[in-house]
Parts: C-alpha cells; structure tokens; sequence
C-alpha cells in the first residue's frame, strides 16, 4: 500500500516541476541552481532535490532508481556488491582504428574491491555501449591504489596514474599506452617519479604528469614526453587536491592549493622545460561554504574563460577541511569561477542541491548513507563534454547520484537531468548502508549524448541524456 501510494506521486509529478527546496542563496548571494522539469520516460524524484529518504527505502520506492530526462544504456556492474567496485575517475578513449574503451578504477580504497573479484583499473571495451565488456584489468603497483589520480591524455594516447590512498602513499607513477589498441594497454613505465601520490594532473599535451597530494607540499612535475623514461622536472612547496592544466599547459589551476579554495599558478617555465623552472603564484580564491575543494575544471563560454570547481563532503566549520563531518552542516558542492581576468577570479554561480542547504540537513539526517562523513548528500566531482562553449556540466553527487546542468548561461545555470541508479541491497550493511554513491568524474560521448561514471556500491553506467536538454 506504501509502494502504490508513492507510484501514485511519482506519476503526478513526472511532467511537472521537481521540487528545489526554495531557490535559497549562498552567503555571497549567488543563486543556487534550479532542477528543470522531468520528460517523457522520466521516472522523478518526489521530494526534496537530491534526496533519497529512509521512507523511499522502506516502500522500495528507492530500487527502482530515479531518473529526469535521462536513460540507462548500458552498464558493468557488480549486483549486491561486498566492498566499493566503483571508484574516483572515468576516462574515455578512441584509438586509431576507431575502438571505444572506458578506463575506471575499481574501487575506493584498495582491496575492498578483492572480495567482489574486483581489482585495478578496469579496461572496458564500449564497441556496443548497450553491453560494455570487461577487456582487460591493470594491476600494476599504481593501478592497483591510483586513487584520485587516473588520468589520461586525448592528444598523446596516454593513461597516467601515482599510487595513492585516501592520505597519501610513495609517488610511483605507472604511463600506459593506449594509441595502437585502447582494449590493450601497453605499460610503458612503472617509476618513482612523483614524490607523494593522491591526486594529479596532466597537461592536455601529454608531455607532463603532476603527482599531487592534499597531504603534504610536495606537488611535483614529471616528464612523460619519453613515456618509457620518465623523468622528475620540479617538486614545489605546494600542496594540492586535483589540479587541471590550461590547454597550453601554462597554468595549473590547483584545488585546496595550500589551504585555498583554488591557487591559479603560472607553470609556463616547466611546460616549456626552461632548466631550473620557477612556479609563480597569480592568484587565490576560496568561498564561505567551502568544505575540501576537489578540482577545478576550466572552460570558456563564448570567449569568456571560467571554472568549474567542485568541493568533496561536508564540514562542520567552513572553509575547515579538518572538520570534515558525518552530514555536516556546510556543503561546498559545486560553482563557477569567472577568470577572465586571472589575477581576480570571482565566484558566478553555485551548483547545489536542496539536500546541500544547511536549513535542510537536520531532516535528511537519517536517510541511508547520509551520515558517512566520506559520502552522504554532498558532491565529489565535476566535469565538462568539452572545455569550448560546453552546454551542459555533470557532477557526481555520491547520494543523490549523477546531475546534470544547463551551463550555457554560467551565471545562472540550472539543473536539466539527472540519474540516480536503483540502490542495491549490501551483503555488508555497517559502517556503509545501502544507498547510491556516486564518486567518479564523469566521461562523455556528445555525439551520442552519453555520460560515463561509476557508482561505488555499483560499478560502471552509460547514461543517455534525452528530451532534448542536452
């Protein structure tokens, strides 16, 4: 009776506006992001935005999944998973003989994934991305712990990755080859290279990794020009969560650079392999919300350059990362930062959720998951289809699944869609209930309108985009 009277809403709203939770603003007053209206084969949240309520679960209204203008097209999954079997990044790659294959680490902390029969960063072949199919597993020394840091290069064909672990570990870096076949990947080396591992970054030509940590200031530039020989170039006092590189490699825009929201550094000196190079600081940002910054992605829209930056979990003390807290009150979540003039960059627009609002989080306090202080309702990463005039931004929001954004106008971007996959029953209940827990950057197909990303409890979705929102 429970079931059928939540089929009953679900249906009266799926063609109507989703709930928002009020439009509420920022301490710097910036707008937060409103959810669109669900289409045609939408199956909608029916409460507040982002929530998947302790009630939802009980009525078995949450294995059903939700969706808003989306559909599942194919996925690679592990049912009723022991540990996590999904981890932190999704990569996409094309070879030269035109295969499709999809890159993933398996899991969150190594082995939790071992009892699952899974481990490494699985090579998944997307021939038929209705059906994708396990290809191969790397399970060399950085492929087994990458951590945050699997990365790959579109323009070399290479896949980069320090060994890590939710602190940090030694920076042995692994470069594999991916041009001539994607399914098979040719280890080109294994290296200690990179100091301290946890993160990186890699410079869109593929001659330079970045072996980073939150953990420590020991961010480090690698030369993988020579994938078989790679070489240390610097090792500068900076700490570092993500970074990404601008196009020409000139700048590195770090996330949690020694304690900001955002350090924006000139690396012109090492992309251009001056002999002792020097990293100059332009600028630093942070924001009042702000929990532990993740990364920042940069793109421009008609002409305008920006970033989009994305915070992990929540804290009780803003702008204190020590204070990471199980649903705590402040949420940084996601945000667009203006840099068109790089010495003063300036917050635009918030991409949040209703869950993500401190007015809401005394009553969401006990829906499944909301309580794991590395998860709960609170966002993990960002990214974009392309870094020219991108239309849309994903976000993988751990609890409240895969999100979807219009960013066309990136002062007033709204969500359009999302995907939250049904939650699957754990063998291993404590210390992590079942719930979705959405982790990974997402890839994208925008010919094809797909989005790629790996759910933790679940493993690896192909996601359609539909009804035009995309």
């Amino acid at each position: 009776m429970k079931h059928s009277l939540y089929r009953l809403l679900v249906t009266c709203v799926a063609t109507s506006l989703v709930a928002c939770g009020g439009g509420s603003k920022d301490p710097a007053g910036v707008s937060e992001a409103k959810v669109s209206q669900c289409g045609a084969g939408s199956n909608p949240e029916i409460g507040m935005q982002g929530r998947v309520s302790k009630a939802e679960h009980d009525s078995g209204r949450a294995m059903e999944g939700y969706t808003c203008n989306t559909e599942l097209v194919g996925s690679y999954i592990v049912p009723n998973a022991v540990g996590t079997v999904g981890g932190y990044k999704v990569e996409r790659y094309v070879d030269k003989e035109g295969r499709e294959c999809a890159y993933y680490d398996s899991t969150l902390i190594f082995p939790t994934s071992v009892l699952d029969m899974e481990v490494g960063v699985n090579v998944l072949d997307l021939s038929d991305p209705t059906a994708p199919m396990l290809a191969n597993r790397l399970v060399t020394p950085a492929m087994l712990s990458p951590h945050e840091s699997l990365v790959v290069s579109q323009e070399a064909g290479l896949l980069a990755a320090v060994l890590g672990n939710s602190v940090t570990y030694p920076g042995l870096v692994d470069v594999y080859d991916l041009a001539e076949d994607c399914r098979d990947p040719q280890l080109r080396s294994s290296a200690l290279v990179g100091v301290l591992g946890h993160e990186s970054g890699m410079a869109p030509d593929g001659k330079t990794f970045y072996s980073a940590t939150p953990s420590a200031p020991t961010l480090t530039a690698v030369d993988i020009s020579d994938p078989s020989f790679p070489q240390q170039l610097w090792t500068g006092d900076y700490s570092s969560h993500g970074l990404s590189l601008s196009d020409d490699g000139n700048r590195a825009y770090v996330a949690a650079g020694n304690g900001h929201g955002v350090l924006i550094l000139d690396v012109s000196e090492i992309q251009s392999r001056k002999a002792d190079p020097q990293v100059r600081e332009i600028s630093t940002i942070s924001w009042e919300n702000q929990s532990i910054p993740q990364n920042a992605m940069p793109f421009s829209r008609d002409g305008k350059a920006y970033l989009l930056e994305i915070d992990e979990y929540s804290v009780s003390e803003p702008g204190n990362s020590a204070a990471l807290a199980a649903n705590g009150e402040f949420v940084g979540a996601g945000r667009i930062i203006d840099i068109s003039d790089e010495t003063k960059p300036r917050i635009v627009s918030d991409l949040r959720l209703a869950v993500h609002e401190p007015e809401n989080r005394a009553e969401i306090a006990d829906d499944p998951g909301a309580s794991n202080t590395t998860g709960g309702y609170a966002g993990h990463y960002c990214d974009v289809p392309t870094r020219v005039n991108p239309d849309i931004a994903a976000c993988s929001m751990i609890i409240s699944g895969l999100r979807i954004f219009d960013i066309r106008d990136p002062e007033n971007p709204r969500e359009v869609a999302y995907f939250n996959p049904p939650v699957q029953s754990r063998i291993v209940p404590a210390p992590a209930p079942a719930s979705s827990r959405a982790m990974s950057k997402p890839a994208f197909v925008p010919e094809r309108k797909e989005i790629w990303y790996t759910d933790s409890y679940s493993g690896f979705y192909v996601v359609r985009v539909t009804n035009g929102v995309w």
